[in-house]
Protein backbone atom coordinates (compact mmCIF):
# COMPACT_ATOMS: atom_id res chain seq x y z
CA UNK A 1 0.00 0.00 0.00
CA UNK A 2 1.47 3.38 -1.01
CA UNK A 3 1.59 6.45 1.22
CA UNK A 4 1.42 10.15 0.37
CA UNK A 5 5.19 10.55 0.51
CA UNK A 6 5.61 7.78 -2.08
CA UNK A 7 3.07 9.57 -4.29
CA UNK A 8 5.24 12.70 -4.26
CA UNK A 9 3.41 14.87 -1.74
CA UNK A 10 5.56 17.33 0.22
CA UNK A 11 6.12 16.78 3.94
CA UNK A 12 4.43 20.05 4.98
CA UNK A 13 1.22 18.90 3.30
CA UNK A 14 1.56 15.41 4.79
CA UNK A 15 1.83 16.98 8.25
CA UNK A 16 -1.60 18.58 7.73
CA UNK A 17 -3.01 15.32 6.35
CA UNK A 18 -1.81 13.45 9.46
CA UNK A 19 -3.60 15.98 11.64
CA UNK A 20 -6.79 15.42 9.61
CA UNK A 21 -6.38 11.61 10.03
CA UNK A 22 -5.86 11.21 6.28
CA UNK A 23 -3.07 8.67 6.35
CA UNK A 24 -3.69 6.10 3.60
CA UNK A 25 -4.36 7.27 0.03
CA UNK A 26 -7.62 6.14 -1.58
CA UNK A 27 -7.67 4.41 -4.96
CA UNK A 28 -8.23 7.60 -6.94
CA UNK A 29 -5.57 9.46 -4.96
CA UNK A 30 -3.04 6.69 -5.59
CA UNK A 31 -3.77 6.73 -9.33
CA UNK A 32 -4.26 10.45 -9.91
CA UNK A 33 -1.69 12.26 -7.76
CA UNK A 34 1.51 10.99 -9.48
CA UNK A 35 0.06 11.77 -12.92
CA UNK A 36 -1.12 15.26 -12.00
CA UNK A 37 2.17 16.09 -10.29
CA UNK A 38 4.47 14.92 -13.07
CA UNK A 39 2.62 15.29 -16.35
CA UNK A 40 1.23 18.50 -17.80
CA UNK A 41 -1.86 16.79 -19.13
CA UNK A 42 -5.61 16.93 -19.49
CA UNK A 43 -7.09 14.43 -17.07
CA UNK A 44 -10.38 12.53 -16.71
CA UNK A 45 -11.16 10.90 -13.38
CA UNK A 46 -14.34 8.83 -13.27
CA UNK A 47 -15.16 8.33 -9.60
CA UNK A 48 -18.09 8.62 -7.22
CA UNK A 49 -18.49 11.15 -4.44
CA UNK A 50 -16.78 9.83 -1.32
CA UNK A 51 -13.65 8.53 -3.05
CA UNK A 52 -11.37 11.35 -1.90
CA UNK A 53 -11.46 13.44 -5.06
CA UNK A 54 -10.76 16.76 -3.33
CA UNK A 55 -7.38 15.53 -2.10
CA UNK A 56 -6.75 13.75 -5.43
CA UNK A 57 -6.79 17.04 -7.31
CA UNK A 58 -6.20 19.44 -4.40
CA UNK A 59 -2.83 18.16 -3.21
CA UNK A 60 -1.16 18.21 -6.67
CA UNK A 61 -2.71 21.60 -7.35
CA UNK A 62 -1.29 23.09 -4.14
CA UNK A 63 2.19 21.86 -5.10
CA UNK A 64 1.95 23.16 -8.66
CA UNK A 65 0.74 26.66 -7.75
CA UNK A 66 3.40 29.35 -7.42
CA UNK A 67 2.81 31.20 -4.11
CA UNK A 68 5.00 34.11 -5.28
CA UNK A 69 2.61 34.83 -8.15
CA UNK A 70 -0.42 36.72 -6.83
CA UNK A 71 -2.77 36.12 -9.77
CA UNK A 72 -5.34 33.31 -10.20
CA UNK A 73 -3.54 30.20 -11.45
CA UNK A 74 -6.29 27.61 -11.07
CA UNK A 75 -10.09 27.50 -11.13
CA UNK A 76 -12.13 24.74 -9.50
CA UNK A 77 -15.69 24.73 -10.86
CA UNK A 78 -18.33 22.79 -8.91
CA UNK A 79 -22.14 22.52 -8.89
CA UNK A 80 -23.16 24.00 -5.52
CA UNK A 81 -22.10 26.68 -3.08
CA UNK A 82 -21.84 24.09 -0.29
CA UNK A 83 -19.41 21.97 -2.26
CA UNK A 84 -17.46 25.09 -3.21
CA UNK A 85 -17.22 26.15 0.44
CA UNK A 86 -16.17 22.62 1.44
CA UNK A 87 -13.43 22.43 -1.21
CA UNK A 88 -12.04 25.84 -0.23
CA UNK A 89 -12.11 24.87 3.45
CA UNK A 90 -10.36 21.56 2.74
CA UNK A 91 -7.60 23.21 0.70
CA UNK A 92 -7.11 25.74 3.49
CA UNK A 93 -6.69 22.90 6.00
CA UNK A 94 -4.16 21.15 3.73
CA UNK A 95 -1.96 24.28 3.73
CA UNK A 96 -1.79 24.69 7.51
CA UNK A 97 1.96 23.97 7.65
CA UNK A 98 2.94 25.35 4.24
CA UNK A 99 5.65 28.00 4.70
CA UNK A 100 4.55 30.21 1.79
CA UNK A 101 0.81 30.63 1.98
CA UNK A 102 -1.46 29.85 -0.97
CA UNK A 103 -4.69 31.83 -1.01
CA UNK A 104 -7.99 30.20 -1.98
CA UNK A 105 -11.23 32.11 -2.54
CA UNK A 106 -14.72 30.66 -3.05
CA UNK A 107 -17.41 32.50 -5.06
CA UNK A 108 -21.00 31.39 -5.50
CA UNK A 109 -24.57 32.61 -5.81
CA UNK A 110 -26.52 33.54 -2.70
CA UNK A 111 -23.93 36.05 -1.49
CA UNK A 112 -23.69 39.66 -2.69
CA UNK A 113 -21.37 39.77 -5.68
CA UNK A 114 -19.84 43.09 -4.58
CA UNK A 115 -18.55 41.43 -1.40
CA UNK A 116 -16.90 38.71 -3.47
CA UNK A 117 -15.42 41.24 -5.90
CA UNK A 118 -13.89 43.01 -2.92
CA UNK A 119 -12.31 39.80 -1.65
CA UNK A 120 -10.90 39.00 -5.10
CA UNK A 121 -8.87 42.20 -5.02
CA UNK A 122 -6.63 40.43 -2.52
CA UNK A 123 -3.99 37.96 -3.79
CA UNK A 124 -5.82 34.80 -4.90
CA UNK A 125 -4.06 31.83 -6.48
CA UNK A 126 -6.93 29.32 -6.52
CA UNK A 127 -10.53 30.30 -7.26
CA UNK A 128 -13.35 27.88 -6.38
CA UNK A 129 -16.57 28.85 -8.18
CA UNK A 130 -20.03 27.78 -9.17
CA UNK A 131 -20.54 28.21 -12.95
CA UNK A 132 -23.17 30.97 -12.84
CA UNK A 133 -21.28 33.18 -10.41
CA UNK A 134 -18.03 32.79 -12.37
CA UNK A 135 -19.84 33.92 -15.53
CA UNK A 136 -21.21 36.95 -13.64
CA UNK A 137 -17.71 37.88 -12.48
CA UNK A 138 -16.26 37.44 -15.97
CA UNK A 139 -18.96 39.66 -17.48
CA UNK A 140 -18.14 42.35 -14.91
CA UNK A 141 -14.43 41.92 -15.70
CA UNK A 142 -13.91 41.28 -11.98
CA UNK A 143 -11.64 38.26 -12.51
CA UNK A 144 -8.59 37.93 -14.70
CA UNK A 145 -7.97 34.39 -15.97
CA UNK A 146 -4.94 35.11 -18.18
CA UNK A 147 -2.55 33.32 -15.82
CA UNK A 148 -4.75 30.25 -15.27
CA UNK A 149 -2.84 26.99 -15.82
CA UNK A 150 -5.42 24.50 -14.54
CA UNK A 151 -9.22 24.28 -14.73
CA UNK A 152 -10.87 21.58 -12.62
CA UNK A 153 -14.44 20.49 -13.28
CA UNK A 154 -15.62 18.69 -10.13
CA UNK A 155 -18.81 16.60 -10.24
CA UNK A 156 -19.14 17.49 -13.92
CA UNK A 157 -22.16 15.27 -14.56
CA UNK A 158 -23.96 16.90 -11.63
CA UNK A 159 -23.31 20.35 -13.10
CA UNK A 160 -24.75 19.27 -16.42
CA UNK A 161 -27.83 17.70 -14.81
CA UNK A 162 -28.42 21.06 -13.08
CA UNK A 163 -28.39 22.88 -16.44
CA UNK A 164 -24.91 24.42 -16.33
CA UNK A 165 -23.71 23.11 -19.72
CA UNK A 166 -23.97 26.55 -21.46
CA UNK A 167 -22.04 28.20 -18.61
CA UNK A 168 -19.30 25.56 -18.72
CA UNK A 169 -19.04 25.93 -22.49
CA UNK A 170 -18.71 29.70 -22.08
CA UNK A 171 -16.01 29.39 -19.40
CA UNK A 172 -13.99 26.82 -21.34
CA UNK A 173 -14.33 28.84 -24.57
CA UNK A 174 -13.24 31.98 -22.71
CA UNK A 175 -10.03 30.24 -21.61
CA UNK A 176 -9.42 28.36 -24.87
CA UNK A 177 -6.53 30.67 -25.88
CA UNK A 178 -4.73 30.10 -22.58
CA UNK A 179 -2.16 27.33 -22.25
CA UNK A 180 -4.15 25.46 -19.59
CA UNK A 181 -4.98 21.89 -18.64
CA UNK A 182 -8.44 20.62 -17.78
CA UNK A 183 -8.92 18.06 -15.00
CA UNK A 184 -12.44 16.63 -15.18
CA UNK A 185 -13.95 14.55 -12.38
CA UNK A 186 -17.33 12.90 -12.86
CA UNK A 187 -19.22 9.93 -11.45
CA UNK A 188 -20.60 9.10 -14.88
CA UNK A 189 -19.60 9.98 -18.45
CA UNK A 190 -22.89 10.68 -20.30
CA UNK A 191 -22.97 12.02 -23.86
CA UNK A 192 -22.86 15.67 -22.74
CA UNK A 193 -19.64 15.01 -20.81
CA UNK A 194 -18.20 13.21 -23.83
CA UNK A 195 -19.00 16.34 -25.83
CA UNK A 196 -17.05 18.53 -23.40
CA UNK A 197 -14.12 16.10 -23.54
CA UNK A 198 -14.22 16.13 -27.34
CA UNK A 199 -14.58 19.92 -27.66
CA UNK A 200 -12.12 21.16 -25.04
CA UNK A 201 -9.72 18.41 -23.98
CA UNK A 202 -6.71 16.82 -25.67
CA UNK A 203 -7.18 13.53 -27.51
CA UNK A 204 -4.53 11.93 -25.30
CA UNK A 205 -6.12 13.05 -22.01
CA UNK A 206 -5.14 10.67 -19.21
CA UNK A 207 -8.16 8.73 -17.91
CA UNK A 208 -8.69 6.64 -14.79
CA UNK A 209 -11.85 4.96 -13.52
CA UNK A 210 -12.50 3.91 -9.93
CA UNK A 211 -14.70 0.86 -9.63
CA UNK A 212 -17.86 1.14 -7.53
CA UNK A 213 -16.52 -1.67 -5.35
CA UNK A 214 -13.53 0.46 -4.33
CA UNK A 215 -15.69 3.30 -3.07
CA UNK A 216 -17.66 2.23 -0.02
CA UNK A 217 -16.35 2.94 3.46
CA UNK A 218 -16.00 -0.35 5.35
CA UNK A 219 -16.76 1.43 8.65
CA UNK A 220 -20.39 1.85 7.52
CA UNK A 221 -22.88 -0.83 8.55
CA UNK A 222 -25.67 -1.24 5.99
CA UNK A 223 -29.15 -2.27 7.12
CA UNK A 224 -32.66 -2.20 5.70
CA UNK A 225 -36.16 -2.45 7.11
CA UNK A 226 -39.19 -3.52 5.05
CA UNK A 227 -42.20 -1.24 5.46
CA UNK A 228 -45.22 0.10 3.61
CA UNK A 229 -45.10 3.76 2.58
CA UNK A 230 -47.89 4.71 5.03
CA UNK A 231 -45.90 3.26 7.94
CA UNK A 232 -42.68 5.13 7.21
CA UNK A 233 -43.34 8.31 9.29
CA UNK A 234 -44.13 6.38 12.48
CA UNK A 235 -41.23 4.01 11.90
CA UNK A 236 -38.82 6.93 11.44
CA UNK A 237 -40.21 8.62 14.54
CA UNK A 238 -39.56 5.45 16.56
CA UNK A 239 -36.02 5.17 15.23
CA UNK A 240 -35.18 8.79 16.07
CA UNK A 241 -36.61 8.50 19.59
CA UNK A 242 -34.78 5.22 20.19
CA UNK A 243 -31.55 6.96 19.16
CA UNK A 244 -32.15 10.29 20.86
CA UNK A 245 -28.48 10.55 21.85
CA UNK A 246 -27.38 10.31 18.21
CA UNK A 247 -27.59 12.58 15.17
CA UNK A 248 -28.07 11.86 11.50
CA UNK A 249 -29.41 12.84 8.09
CA UNK A 250 -32.63 11.54 6.53
CA UNK A 251 -32.69 11.58 2.72
CA UNK A 252 -35.79 12.10 0.57
CA UNK A 253 -35.94 12.13 -3.23
CA UNK A 254 -38.00 15.34 -3.61
CA UNK A 255 -38.28 18.82 -2.11
CA UNK A 256 -41.96 18.25 -1.35
CA UNK A 257 -41.16 14.95 0.39
CA UNK A 258 -38.51 16.59 2.58
CA UNK A 259 -40.82 19.46 3.54
CA UNK A 260 -43.74 17.16 4.35
CA UNK A 261 -41.63 14.79 6.43
CA UNK A 262 -40.13 17.68 8.41
CA UNK A 263 -43.60 18.97 9.26
CA UNK A 264 -44.72 15.50 10.37
CA UNK A 265 -41.72 15.07 12.67
CA UNK A 266 -41.87 18.62 14.04
CA UNK A 267 -45.49 17.91 15.00
CA UNK A 268 -44.11 15.07 17.16
CA UNK A 269 -41.78 17.56 18.93
CA UNK A 270 -38.63 16.15 17.36
CA UNK A 271 -35.64 18.45 16.76
CA UNK A 272 -35.57 18.34 12.97
CA UNK A 273 -35.37 20.75 10.04
CA UNK A 274 -35.19 20.25 6.28
CA UNK A 275 -32.98 21.69 3.56
CA UNK A 276 -34.03 21.68 -0.08
CA UNK A 277 -33.83 23.72 -3.27
CA UNK A 278 -36.62 26.15 -2.32
CA UNK A 279 -34.83 27.28 0.83
CA UNK A 280 -33.13 30.68 0.59
CA UNK A 281 -29.43 31.01 1.37
CA UNK A 282 -30.00 32.79 4.69
CA UNK A 283 -32.53 30.19 5.89
CA UNK A 284 -30.31 27.36 4.70
CA UNK A 285 -27.30 28.72 6.59
CA UNK A 286 -29.48 29.15 9.69
CA UNK A 287 -30.54 25.47 9.52
CA UNK A 288 -26.96 24.30 8.95
CA UNK A 289 -25.66 26.36 11.89
CA UNK A 290 -28.30 24.78 14.12
CA UNK A 291 -27.40 21.30 12.91
CA UNK A 292 -23.63 21.76 13.27
CA UNK A 293 -24.04 23.22 16.76
CA UNK A 294 -26.16 20.15 17.68
CA UNK A 295 -29.33 22.14 18.40
CA UNK A 296 -30.97 19.86 15.80
CA UNK A 297 -30.91 16.10 16.10
CA UNK A 298 -31.87 15.28 12.52
CA UNK A 299 -31.48 17.01 9.17
CA UNK A 300 -33.87 16.05 6.37
CA UNK A 301 -32.35 16.64 2.96
CA UNK A 302 -32.67 16.02 -0.76
CA UNK A 303 -29.71 14.63 -2.69
CA UNK A 304 -28.89 17.91 -4.45
CA UNK A 305 -29.29 20.06 -1.33
CA UNK A 306 -26.89 17.80 0.60
CA UNK A 307 -24.01 18.31 -1.82
CA UNK A 308 -21.03 19.62 0.07
CA UNK A 309 -22.45 19.04 3.56
CA UNK A 310 -19.59 18.18 5.90
CA UNK A 311 -20.76 17.62 9.48
CA UNK A 312 -18.68 15.61 11.91
CA UNK A 313 -19.89 12.89 14.28
CA UNK A 314 -23.03 11.80 12.43
CA UNK A 315 -24.09 8.38 13.68
CA UNK A 316 -26.46 7.43 10.90
CA UNK A 317 -27.89 8.13 7.48
CA UNK A 318 -31.42 7.05 6.63
CA UNK A 319 -32.59 6.46 3.07
CA UNK A 320 -36.25 7.33 3.68
CA UNK A 321 -36.63 6.83 -0.06
CA UNK A 322 -34.02 4.91 -2.04
CA UNK A 323 -32.26 7.10 -4.61
CA UNK A 324 -32.59 6.54 -8.34
CA UNK A 325 -28.85 6.70 -8.96
CA UNK A 326 -26.14 4.47 -7.53
CA UNK A 327 -23.75 7.34 -6.85
CA UNK A 328 -26.40 9.08 -4.74
CA UNK A 329 -26.48 6.06 -2.41
CA UNK A 330 -22.70 6.26 -2.04
CA UNK A 331 -22.83 10.01 -1.49
CA UNK A 332 -25.58 9.72 1.13
CA UNK A 333 -23.92 6.90 3.06
CA UNK A 334 -20.61 8.76 3.04
CA UNK A 335 -22.03 11.46 5.33
CA UNK A 336 -21.48 9.08 8.26
CA UNK A 337 -18.44 7.06 9.46
CA UNK A 338 -15.96 9.89 8.96
CA UNK A 339 -12.55 10.47 10.54
CA UNK A 340 -12.20 6.91 11.79
CA UNK A 341 -15.70 6.64 13.31
CA UNK A 342 -18.27 3.94 12.59
CA UNK A 343 -21.70 4.69 11.17
CA UNK A 344 -25.03 3.23 10.07
CA UNK A 345 -26.70 3.48 6.68
CA UNK A 346 -30.34 2.39 7.02
CA UNK A 347 -32.75 2.01 4.09
CA UNK A 348 -36.55 2.07 4.40
CA UNK A 349 -37.64 -0.35 1.70
CA UNK A 350 -41.08 -1.16 0.31
CA UNK A 351 -41.64 -4.87 -0.47
CA UNK A 352 -41.51 -4.05 -4.18
CA UNK A 353 -38.03 -2.51 -3.79
CA UNK A 354 -36.18 -5.54 -2.42
CA UNK A 355 -34.52 -6.15 -5.77
CA UNK A 356 -32.88 -2.72 -5.44
CA UNK A 357 -31.17 -3.86 -2.25
CA UNK A 358 -29.84 -6.92 -4.07
CA UNK A 359 -28.59 -4.70 -6.89
CA UNK A 360 -26.81 -2.35 -4.47
CA UNK A 361 -25.14 -5.29 -2.72
CA UNK A 362 -23.87 -6.60 -6.03
CA UNK A 363 -22.76 -3.27 -7.50
CA UNK A 364 -21.08 -1.88 -4.38
CA UNK A 365 -19.84 -5.15 -2.91
CA UNK A 366 -21.59 -4.52 0.41
CA UNK A 367 -23.88 -6.57 2.65
CA UNK A 368 -27.26 -5.40 3.93
CA UNK A 369 -28.60 -6.74 7.22
CA UNK A 370 -32.39 -6.98 7.46
CA UNK A 371 -33.69 -5.53 10.74
CA UNK A 372 -36.98 -4.55 12.38
CA UNK A 373 -37.68 -1.37 14.34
Amino acid sequence: MSNFKDLGIHQELIQALDELHINTPTVIQTQAIPVLLKDKTDFIGQAQTGTGKTAAFGLPLLQLVNPEQKSIQAIIICPTRELGQQIAKQLFKFTKYVSKKIFVEAVYGGEKIDIQIGRLKRPTQILVATPGRLIDLLERKAVDLKEVKTIILDEADEMLSMGFKPDIDKILSHTAQIDRNIWLFSATIPSAIKQIISDYMADDAYKIEVDHKDVMNTAIKHQYVICDIKDKPNLLQSFIKNNDDKRGIVFCKTKAGAQTLAKQLLAKNLKVESIHGDLGQRDREKVMRAFKSERLQVLIATDISARGIDVSNLSYVIHYQLPEQLEYFTHRSGRTARAGNKGLSLAFVAPSELEKITALEKELNIYFEKISI
